[in-house]
């Protein structure tokens, strides 16, 4: 087995199951500091032990090159993938195998851990039909949000991958801000060559209920909005602490999503499992189509997807109501229809 490739595996596996960062890093580091030999020099540096010696290499990760270069599947990455063959979450079977894509990843031009190459590599590999590079706008600093120059250079980037498969797509995005007076943070310009956007709230989000609804559904009626990120803010778990929802107007904000045909985004981060089933009721009442979205920010979260299909399920979401069910061709038809 390439060595890299295990090692970027064992990353892979590490990150699906939400492992501490350094020890998701100490394999893509290793994966980094051999990506260069070629297979003779490698197996050289492996039998000497001069490997032991290259900076970011470990023992752990030693004995999965040594492994690799012997021919074998490492022991390590054995245990991962008996281990990953579960679903991560209990539910929604049905409607992950009906999922054909994604449409809000990120990469390490904003806030992500990875290039956008193995974004794409990684969501191939899981059997994704399309993907969708949905990283920041400028107002957050913060993430790396891209400034329109950096965006339309990412444009090329996305295009050359896109390119360069026949049986998928990689397709253009971005999760912009929504300002507080519900403006979009991006350049119509800009807006207008992407596949999708999505529209998020980032910051004031203990702005008060009744500001909060019009700043929202400003945003949503702006004709380049295709999906409403997170809607509430949340935060119900992880590293980052807890956060209270935001308040506003569930009926008149999911009404609006309705009348501009904006999806209303199941965010499958555990972390965040936005919106509450409540608010789910409501857009479902409201007519709401909902994208299923893992909010991606490294290759391992591309399989968040089975949280997202297991709370759809449970909240009795229809298949033929989530866009990420439909193929690609539908689903850029509805992106750009408004436009």
């Amino acid at each position: 087995m390439d060595a890299v490739d295990a090692l970027t595996e064992i990353a892979f596996w590490l990150e699906r199951e939400q492992a501490k960062t350094y020890r998701v890093e100490a394999f893509r580091k290793a994966a980094a500091a051999i990506e260069h030999l070629d297979a003779d020099e490698l197996a050289a540096q492996v039998r000497d032990g001069r490997l032991k010696r290259v900076k970011g290499i470990g023992d752990r990760t030693f004995g999965v090159v040594r492994q690799a270069v012997g021919g074998e599947v490492p022991d390590y990455l054995v245990e991962l993938r008996a281990a990953g063959a579960a679903p991560l979450a209990e539910g929604g079977v049905e409607l992950r195998a009906l999922l054909r894509g994604d449409l809000h990843s990120h990469s390490d031009w904003s806030d992500g851990g990875s290039s956008i190459q193995e974004m794409a590599r990684a969501a191939r590999w899981r059997g994704r039909e399309y993907q969708v590079l949905t990283d920041h706008s400028p107002r957050l600093t913060i993430a790396n949000g891209l400034t329109a120059e950096r965006l339309a250079e990412q444009l090329g980037v996305v295009a050359a991958v896109d390119a360069a498969h026949d049986d998928f797509r990689l397709l253009s995005g971005i999760e912009v801000d929504i300002l507080d007076d519900g403006s979009l943070d991006q350049t119509d310009e800009m807006l207008e060559r992407l596949d999708v956007v999505v529209a998020s709230v980032h910051s004031k989000l203990r702005m008060d209920a009744r500001a909060m609804t019009l700043r929202m559904i400003t945003a949503i009626g702006d004709p380049h909005t295709n999906v409403l990120g997170h809607c509430t803010g949340r935060l119900v778990a992880g590293g980052r602490g807890q956060r209270p929802q935001s308040e506003f107007d569930a009926r008149a904000v999911f009404g609006a999503c309705a009348a501009f045909d904006v999806a209303v985004e199941i965010n499958a981060r555990p972390e965040r499992q936005d919106p509450p089933d409540d608010l789910i009721a409501i857009a479902l009442e409201a007519g709401c189509l909902f994208a299923i979205d893992t909010d991606a920010h490294a290759p391992g979260q591309l399989d968040f997807l089975d949280f997202g299909a297991a709370r759809a399920t449970a909240n009795h979401v229809p298949a033929d109501r989530i866009v990420t069910t439909w193929p690609v061709e539908r689903l850029l038809e509805w992106s750009h229809r408004k436009r």
